[in-house]
């Protein structure tokens, strides 16, 4: 009975477990039905958001190229570091200082400035943003071996500069904007300028996290970089930049100047090929430039151009038939104006002189007296139609318009002193335009420094067109100057500037610094500066030396013509530029220009006249100059015949005339 009892109640309690493991079974069954049939939607998306979140990502800035296609400026992407002090403290039971170990060799910061970070209490700190790509690399397999999860990193776009410092001021840099995103907004040059076009946009995706929330590195990787925005091709030559930077460079250190500009234009397009710009005590890194290190003074600062001016107001009087080639003054170093008296830089005469010997030995009393014959109204119309008095439109920001008089309430002394570079105001970039138009034949090109947008997928948005400024005069008359300042150059004031082997046109300039605080001129305080062109058979650049505040030595013609000789020596070679003696190397040859000249003098010391013919203008201008004699060109180019016999004696300071040819 008793095991019959036993078996009874054993069937029971199984029957019971089978009817408890049936209805879990068919729960678990309807369930999972449910789960995959009824509600299947609600639990995907559920289950997603589990593991995708959404957010707003940048696509990089367009990339700004030189115009053989060599990067400028770009944006990479690289990590920024944030912590999580509550957790790094209450989870992960890490100390500040054991943290600041493992990250103070990748980031900006000191050690010290890391933990009083890490003690923040907070659950959220930015440690440091946008790490160079080394220390971006570094951290991140610092933290992964170290096993930080308390330290976030975050994939943001930072700009770069390959070229570090080279052309900074042109190109401009990129900062936070007001939401605190990196990479984002221009803040100068033409990354400011160029800012609706090239700037970045925010872009929503979503984003596979981990289990802790992070999120998955390929999946960001995948979206991070959509399709960039337009690029820009300028029309800077990267080396042209780096030898005009590098001769300014030089220069600061020579001069210890406050600053110095530099432009190189193409006369015929007024493509820029180079815009240099440097400050005392300028840093070698972009990322330790200041502020006012971004200053493009080459644009946007004024100055009263002096001497350089004088080639534009000869021009102008000689276009408005005002003065011809051989108009003579007679000049005994002073001319009074309005009861002020005006001097030459020597306060000396050089009696009758024509416009040549003016422009070449830079006689202030001419000058004057053929300005204030040509008229105030008159000179102003030419420099208007030159350019001064308005920007050039080059696409640059702040770009300054000038200082001009105003034609109806000139005085006599204001023509004066503007006949000489004083009492205005102009910026390098429109006496670099206003030479362009003396270098391309009378016609005046306007400056610009893009030459095309292109778009993400290759195509182009906008291509620059060159644009004629008009022809403020005759090619007749640009020619007749260029002559004028070739002389200067190869003779004249302007000898530091000489070429060999090349024929270049120019002008030095010396002028007493603006105060612009208490107005008048600041004592003891220049602006040196030179501007030329060349070579003057088919001019391919027209350049200006600005060297600001020198200490020492101060006249354009010893501190900026040596500049404008090393860059433009550099610049034929780069350009593969025949040299103008090439055309005569035959005739050297038969005539005996290879013999080199050389000083011989009898024993009452009076020089031997040595014969000349075929050699070089350069060879025989310093040839005089070594022998102490006054040099007297008919011509350029080569010796065809001298007045002065071979063999003939002259003594010291007498004149000797040689006639030349190109």
């Amino acid at each position: 009975m008793k095991v019959q009892a036993a078996r009874k109640r054993l069937n029971l309690n199984a029957g019971s477990w089978f009817l408890v493991l049936f209805f879990i079974s068919l729960g678990i069954i309807l369930r999972y039905t449910y789960v995959q049939i009824v509600a299947k939607d609600t639990y995907s998306e559920r289950f997603s958001n589990q593991f995708l979140t959404d957010r707003v990502l940048q696509s990089p800035r367009g990339t700004i190229f030189d115009r053989n296609g060599n990067p400028l400026a770009l944006s990479v992407t690289v990590n920024s570091v944030s912590a999580d002090p509550t957790m790094m403290r209450v989870v992960a039971k890490k100390t500040p200082e054991e943290v600041a170990d493992v990250l103070a060799p990748y980031v900006r910061i000191s050690r010290e400035e890391i933990i009083k970070k890490l003690n923040e209490d907070t659950a959220f700190v930015w440690i440091d943003r946008l790490l160079d790509v080394p220390n971006s690399n570094g951290i991140e397999a610092a933290i992964k071996e170290a096993k930080f999860n308390f330290i976030t990193l975050h994939k943001e776009s930072r700009r770069y500069y390959p070229n570090d410092t080279l052309l900074a001021p042109v190109l401009g840099f990129v900062g936070f904007n007001e939401d605190g995103k990196a990479d984002a907004e221009g803040k100068a040059g033409l990354e400011a300028a160029l800012d609706d076009v090239i700037r970045s946009n925010e872009v929503k995706v979503s984003i596979y996290n981990d289990t802790a929330g992070r999120p998955v590195f390929e999946s960001v990787q995948s979206q991070f970089l959509p399709d960039q925005e337009k690029s820009v091709n300028l029309t800077i030559d990267t080396t042209v930049q780096f030898i005009a930077e590098r001769a300014l460079d030089k220069a600061m250190i020579d001069t210890k100047a406050r600053s110095a500009a530099m432009i190189i234009m193409d006369p015929k397009t007024g493509e820029i090929l180079a815009m240099a710009n440097k400050n005392r005590g300028m840093a070698s890194d972009v990322n330790k430039l200041k502020f006012e290190d971004y200053r493009n003074n080459a644009v946007v600062s004024i100055y009263e151009p002096g001497s350089t001016f004088k080639p534009i107001i000869a021009a102008s009087a000689l276009a408005a038939g005002k003065w011809q080639l051989d108009t003579v003054y007679n000049d005994t170093g002073t001319i009074l104006i309005d009861g002020h008296t005006i001097k030459n830089w020597d306060g000396k005469g050089s009696g009758k002189v024509r416009l040549l010997d003016i422009l070449k030995y830079s006689i202030n009393t001419g000058m004057v007296y053929l300005g204030t014959t040509t008229g105030g109204e008159i000179l102003t119309d030419y420099v208007k139609r030159f350019g001064f008095g308005k920007a050039t439109g080059i696409e640059l920001p702040a770009e300054g318009d000038g200082i001009l008089f105003d034609p109806k309430t000139m005085s006599k002394l204001d023509t004066a002193t503007m006949s000489i570079g004083q009492g205005i105001a102009v910026t390098p970039l429109q006496m670099v335009q206003a030479f362009g138009a003396l270098a391309n034949g009378g016609k005046m090109m306007k400056p610009h420094i893009i030459k095309s947008i292109v778009n993400p997928d290759g195509t182009i948005y906008k291509e620059a067109q060159d644009v004629e400024q008009g022809q403020p005069i005759p090619e007749s008359i640009a020619k007749q100057i260029t002559d004028i300042l070739e002389k200067e150059v190869s003779e004249g004031g302007g000898h530091k500037a000489y070429v060999e082997g090349y024929q270049f046109a120019g002008k030095t300039g010396t002028a007493q610094k603006l105060d612009a605080e208490h107005g008048g001129y600041l004592n003891g305080r220049y602006i040196a500066s030179f501007i030329g062109y060349g070579p003057v058979e088919d001019a391919q650049f027209v350049a200006l030396v600005v060297i600001d505040d020198p200490a020492g030595t101060y006249y354009g013609s010893q501190i900026a013509a040596p500049v404008f000789q090393d860059v433009m020596s550099q610049l034929v070679r780069y350009y593969k530029l025949s040299p103008t003696r090439s055309k005569h190397s035959d005739k050297d040859k038969s005539k005996g220009g290879t013999n080199v000249l050389a000083v011989h003098r009898n024993k009452d010391g009076s020089v031997i006249v040595p014969n000349f013919v075929g050699h070089a203008y350069g060879e025989v201008r310093d040839w005089v100059h070594e022998a102490g004699l006054t040099f007297k060109p008919n011509g350029t180019g080569y010796a065809i015949s001298q007045d002065e016999a071979v063999g003939s004696t002259l003594e010291q300071g007498e004149s000797i005339t040689v006639h030349f040819s190109r």
